[in-house]
């Protein structure tokens, strides 16, 4: 048997409490756009941030709460960019933007975050009205393009708030349904462009 001490183990850098949760926030979030939400977990999080896990449980002591908030701030991200996309943009240019972009296969990773969020918060309170609130934002959005439409004629629709969920689910559908390469990726967008022209009557 060899006599040789084993290497002592490197620590952590020290860092102040804010950068050490940002940098946890910042692996917990790579972690789910690469493997997915199931895969953020502590000891996964600590390998990825080249910590110890009982750093990690310092931090984030509620594993559910962490995973909440790493889907919250994908899908919110997301959000942000496609608001920001269509702002100031004339209703009919604006969803259309917004289809095309969504459905465009380019976001499948953002897309396979909330399909695992709807499966995964069925047993997951904070995961469940972290997915809510976002679809609320998502169909906000949604209804304010349709909203300013019906005002300057672009759209004849009764109901905004149910045509901009009915939107959103077909988006979500269509987008789940790519993820295993289901149906033609070049027409999906196509397909709901008229599917929406019907649904809110576009002179």
């Amino acid at each position: 048997m060899s006599s040789e001490a084993a290497p002592p183990r490197r620590r952590a850098p020290r860092r102040a409490p804010a950068e050490r949760r940002a940098e946890i926030a910042a692996a917990a979030r790579a972690i789910a756009l690469a493997d997915g939400l199931h895969a953020v977990t502590l000891r996964a999080i600590a390998a990825r941030a080249s910590v110890t896990p009982a750093l990690v449980a310092h931090y984030a002591p509620a594993m559910e709460e962490l995973v909440a908030t790493t889907f919250a701030g994908i899908v919110g991200d997301e959000l942000a960019e496609l608001a920001q996309l269509v702002a100031g943009e004339a209703p009919r240019d604006a969803l259309r933007a917004l289809i095309e972009t969504l459905l465009s296969g380019t976001r499948d990773d953002v897309t396979a975050v909330w399909v695992e969020a709807w499966a995964l918060g069925r047993r997951s309170d904070p995961l469940a009205a972290a997915v809510r609130e976002q679809m609320d934002a998502w169909a906000r959005l949604l209804r304010e393009v349709i909203e300013e439409g019906a005002a300057d004629g672009s759209f004849r629709v009764e109901d905004p708030s149910a045509a901009a969920w009915q939107l959103l689910g077909m988006i979500d559908g269509l987008n789940a349904q790519a993820l295993v390469r289901w149906g033609g990726a070049a027409e999906r967008a196509e397909l709901l462009l008229r599917a929406a022209e019907a649904m809110l009557g576009v002179r």
